[in-house]
């Protein structure tokens, strides 16, 4: 009776299982709303950043053109003396192209409203895969999630006051010959400024994706040490392909940042045992 009554009891929970259970075409369809609101989310951002574009443009994305940039301000005044930035720096962006600032204006409109609604893409790729998970991927992942969202913040923010700044001053006062004149042109701009942002807001989810798989057992702290001549090679030549020129100063400014990331991963990742014995006590 009791061996019936158990039979009756799992085939009733696997019916149940079933019933519940999704199909490929749920998940799809699931998959396809979520992308649905992630665009309208966009879309809406969108419209207000291209209404605010015209100011933003001026006092945030051309600010880096100008002396008075906060970056060179706050250097000049903390560098004692000893670094000391010209004081005639004042950069004129040409177009060249008929339809660039209107395009220039869409795009840059795009970008930062992907930025601003970074947080809402990450809810939703964790809306869609939270069902998936245990509970006890779930008390690891939330977090991290977003962990990630603010790591990716502090990226963009560092790229900004730091990367593209002296990397766009450099370019622009470097003198192959004082009988050429730099005349930067507004596309090369834009390009060089999104890039770097962008690329510096993604590389600095690299602590964080090395403590996830750290975590699910697919990275060891021990595999980071072992291989770490080669990942610097990886890191330069990434570096060299996220950088916009091929100049060395821009590709150190992109590299040692990625060093650094790569020695916080190791720092950061634990073994799937140790950590399971950490929580254990």
């Amino acid at each position: 009776m009791e061996l019936e009554d158990k039979s009756k009891t799992e085939q009733i929970e696997e019916e149940e299982v079933q019933e519940g259970a999704m199909s490929f075409w749920d998940h799809l369809e699931v998959l396809r709303w979520a992308l649905f609101r992630s665009a309208c989310v966009l879309m809406v951002i969108m419209i207000g950043t291209f209404i605010a574009m015209p100011y933003i443009f001026d006092r945030f994305i051309l600010a880096p053109t100008s002396n008075d940039f906060i970056t060179y301000r706050w250097l000049n005044a903390i560098g004692g003396g000893v670094v000391k930035l010209s004081q005639d720096f004042d950069v004129q962006i040409i177009n060249i192209n008929v339809a660039s600032q209107f395009m220039t204006h869409i795009s840059t409109s795009i970008s930062l409203a992907a930025v601003i609604a970074f947080p809402y893409f990450i809810w939703e790729i964790w809306r869609f895969i939270e069902p998936a998970l245990f509970e006890d991927e779930v008390k690891h992942l939330k977090p991290a999630f977003f962990g990630g969202t603010v790591m990716f913040y502090i990226g963009c923010a560092i790229g900004y006051m730091l990367v593209f700044p002296f990397t766009f001053r450099f370019l622009v006062e470097y003198n192959l010959s004082p009988n050429i004149t730099n005349q930067i042109n507004l596309q090369s701009y834009i390009d060089n400024f999104t890039m770097l942002i962008l690329v510096m807001g993604i590389v600095f989810e690299m602590p964080l994706l090395a403590w996830l798989l750290g975590l699910l057992g697919i990275l060891k702290k021990s595999f980071l040490r072992e291989y770490k001549k080669h990942a610097v090679v990886v890191l330069l030549i990434s570096a060299a392909i996220i950088t916009p020129s091929g100049d060395p100063f821009t590709l150190m400014l992109v590299f040692i940042p990625l060093y650094v990331l790569y020695e916080l991963s190791i720092l950061v990742v634990r073994d799937k045992r140790k950590a399971r014995k950490t929580e254990a006590a």
